[in-house]
């Protein structure tokens, strides 16, 4: 029932192969590339194929979007025309058009929002420095100093309209992009796009870059495989050490990308190794091939790049960034990729970071790095996202002063204003590296004179590598309403860990955006959502290879899904996006199937947290790969990932009075918030303070005691989850698995054709995830009790 849907372009006139109007050409791929439908099942798109539906205007993406009404409405009865440009619209139950010079009805988009200085001159400065943490100020030009720079790359206004009188709906754009997204808004809606009173919507994303980064390898790697830090088999996109020669599994992700709204993929690995390099150069044409996959979903693709490329690659003897040959050799690399492909977004740099090569060996700083090459990619519209995840790996672990958490402010913020406009500084959303609690990093607030973006991890590197059920759409949530004013800048919706977030009043599998204007006109400026949106956007390092549920564990499609959303409307209720998840994914569901999924996906972030590394000291994980608990796995290296527990207390003393001074990197109220353990939130206070295990929380609770009860509590919540799996895992309805895997042969193998289906797919991941989480509390406990020497006052088996 839920295998992927095939769009037949034939069934309609102006397909790809027959027309310039840039149909979607969507050929079978061999069985085996037939991967499972996510939430986009032939039944998602039931309301729009029961009805009559018309379509207005030419451009390569309208093409798509007819080649999607036509299977959709050949599949559920309905009818589908083609209207002529200038035409008047036929009567239908919904007409997708784009507007004409004489459509005057179609309002222009809204002004944006833009920030100005004086907006936030009064905000406090952090505490560790008076020269260059007046954080929150205005972003560069504001969201004209964007169109500026990509206006040549963007495929114009995203924005859509959506009218309903007497159950008619119009969607109108003035781009094909646009219209493309407001068919992907009707689907998602289903029947509720039909009911209910007459409407004028008008849509659109808070920013124009919404991107994922792959961290694929095309060989190989001895250490990392082939997609690193990737947990859902292999590349998409790479085999057998060079490009696939089949991409119908790259389209149908970029449909699956396209219908939350993402528009940007970065392709291959930040960690370039020799074979990725030549991505750029003898490969450029395979390149061009995966660009084309995605073009039709209105999704550009970017190269990660090595900064060592003119010695590897051109044969010089230097890379550095002031030397006029390695500055030619880049504006011929570029002038290249974009001969090869016009629409090429440009370039991701890792630089003098885990060993990567940059300036920093020639003596130059990032500013002067990333500004060559922004000067290569301008002629073209090209962006530089330039990584801000650079630190000493290799410190010595008996030096308290020198703090990991510290390095991408003290590296980046002082060359605030000296990066070119289309330079975007990319910043991780914590200090450290994704871990399942960290604070919001100041460096997002830091540079209001430099483009930043936020970047975050769809891929569970540390939160259980989808083999754990981990629903990250919270976290996101959080973290992009963290307002750097302070907890009561705004309204409550938009305080860290607050519990008062509006819920949607919207029926599953309806649209979780709150508000149908330009979301970015609902983002406080001051808050992280406000800064980015205005600014680079946000990226994230996908989830997604070649698995047959895309993402390894099925319920990590939920993530992937919830990623793309927010990255639209950053304001949307992270929980309403769950539902809609589900609503899409598992449409023929019976109740007691949905309520499974919720009892298990709802408070799984929060769950993992609670048997894993406590009150945001993180990492206790294995080194190397991760996973599994290792309390002192990371605690006698150089990798600066320390928690300093000892026979009385933990944590990492981050004050400015008697620590590192981290806490004084953020502005006011933070900075003081941070800095005493009396007003610091519990959830952080062992990243900012170290502090007796008697320690008295804001709960009423020791940290001992703390540390006890979330790790048998998160135990529980696990079995709690085996359980509900369990009681419906026969009633889930059919996902087709049984379909493809006779179509692949794999029913005459003995023992996997029985274990191809999602139900038991989830059923095997949730097993492991009770084992590991008992290893977690059991280390964990066991650990503290023995350093502490403090019993449970429960009573619990404690090893």
């Amino acid at each position: 029932m839920n295998s992927a849907p095939r769009r037949n372009p034939d069934r309609i006139p102006g397909s790809a192969s027959s027309s310039s109007d840039g149909a979607l050409s969507r050929p079978a791929g061999p069985p085996d590339a037939e991967p499972h439908a996510a939430w986009l099942p032939e039944a998602a798109f039931a309301a729009i194929g029961r009805r009559r539906v018309a379509i207005r205007g030419d451009g390569a993406l309208v093409g798509t979007v007819a080649a999607e009404v036509a299977a959709a409405t050949a599949a559920h009865g309905g009818s589908f025309t083609r209207l002529e440009s200038g035409s008047g619209v036929s009567d239908a139950d919904l007409v997708l058009t784009l507007t004409e010079d004489d459509d005057a009805d179609l309002p222009s988009p809204p002004p944006p929002t833009t920030s100005r200085a004086g907006d936030h001159a009064n905000l406090p400065r952090g505490r560790a420095s008076t020269e260059r943490n007046d954080v929150v100020g205005a972003q560069r030009g504001g969201v004209g100093a964007q169109d500026d720079v990509v206006g040549e790359q963007d495929g114009g206004d995203e924005s859509f309209r959506v009218s309903r009188e007497d159950g008619a709906v119009v969607v109108e754009a003035a781009c094909d992009q646009g219209l493309l997204y407001g068919f992907f808004h009707v689907a998602r809606l289903g029947e509720a796009a039909f009911d209910g009173p007459d409407l004028v919507e008008r849509h659109a994303p808070a920013s124009g870059l919404r991107m994922l980064d792959h961290w694929d390898n095309v060989a190989v790697h001895a250490v990392m495989g082939q997609v690193e830090r990737g947990y859902a088999g292999g590349s998409i996109f790479f085999a057998d050490g060079k490009v696939r020669a089949d991409l119908s599994r790259v389209e149908a992700y970029a449909r699956l990308l396209a219908s939350t709204g993402i528009n940007r993929v970065a392709i291959n690995n930040v960690n370039v190794h020799a074979r990725e390099a030549r991505l750029l150069t003898d490969d450029l044409p395979h390149v061009a091939r995966i660009a084309a996959a995605f073009r039709p979903w209105g999704i550009r693709v970017h190269l990660s790049v090595s900064f060592a490329a003119p010695m590897t690659l051109g044969g010089l003897g230097t890379s550095d960034p002031l030397d006029p040959a390695v500055a030619s050799w880049w504006r011929d690399a570029a002038d290249r990729a974009w001969a090869e492909i016009p629409d090429f977004g440009g370039f991701v740099v890792k630089a003098d970071s885990e060993g990567q090569p940059g300036p920093f060996a020639y003596g130059r700083d990032h500013a002067d790095g990333a500004n060559m090459l922004a000067a290569a990619v301008a002629p073209h519209g090209g962006i530089v996202h330039w990584r801000a995840f650079v630190y000493d790996h290799r410190q010595d672990w008996r030096d308290r002063s020198t703090d990991r958490a510290r390095a991408a402010h003290d590296h980046f913020a002082p060359l605030d204003g000296r990066f070119a406009e289309n330079v975007i500084v990319q910043v991780k959303y914590g200090p450290m590296d994704f871990q399942v609690r960290e604070p919001v990093s100041p460096v997002i607030a830091a540079m209001p004179d430099t483009r930043v973006a936020l970047e975050l991890q769809v891929t569970q590197e540390y939160t259980g590598q989808q083999k754990h059920a981990v629903y990250l759409g919270r976290q996101w949530s959080e973290i992009l309403n963290f307002d750097f004013a302070g907890p009561d800048r705004d309204d409550a919706r938009h305080a860290p860990d607050s519990d008062a977030t509006p819920k949607s009043d919207a029926a599953p599998g309806s649209d979780a955006a709150p508000n149908s204007a330009d979301p970015s006109h609902a983002l406080p400026p001051t808050s992280v959502a406000g800064i980015v949106a205005r600014s680079g956007g946000i990226v994230a390092v996908s989830n997604a290879g070649d698995d047959e549920f895309w993402t390894g564990h099925p319920f990590a499609q939920a993530n992937l899904y919830a990623y793309g959303r927010l990255t639209w409307d950053p304001t949307a209720d992270p929980d309403a996006l769950l539902d809609e998840w589900v609503a899409l994914t598992f449409p023929d569901a019976a109740a007691d199937v949905v309520h499974a999924l919720h009892t298990i996906l709802d408070e799984s972030w929060e769950t993992y947290e609670r048997y894993t590394s406590p009150l945001g000291v993180g990492f206790m994980v294995r080194p190397g790969h991760h996973y599994g608990p290792d309390v002192d796995g990371y605690e006698y290296t150089p990798w600066g990932t320390y928690h300093f527990a000892d026979r009385d207390g933990i944590g990492v003393d981050r004050t400015v009075a008697t620590g590192t001074g981290y806490a004084g990197l953020y502005p006011e109220p933070w900075a003081s918030l941070y800095e005493s353990p009396a007003t610091c939130p519990d959830e952080l206070l062992l990243f900012f303070h170290h502090v007796p295990y008697t320690h008295v929380l804001h709960s009423g609770k020791t940290v001992i005691q703390h540390i006890y009860d979330t790790h048998f509590d998160g135990v529980e919540r696990v079995e709690s989850f085996v359980a509900a799996w369990d009681r419906v895992r026969g009633s889930l309805p059919d996902d087709g698995a049984a379909d493809r895997a006779d179509r692949v042969g794999l029913a005459d193998r003995v023992g996997l054709a029985d274990r191809v289906g999602l139900a038991d797919r989830v059923a095997e991941r949730l097993a492991e995830q009770l084992r590991s989480a008992t290893e977690w509390r059991d280390q964990v406990n066991t650990y503290f009790y023995r350093k502490s020497g403090v019993p449970d006052e429960r009573g619990r088996t404690i090893y």
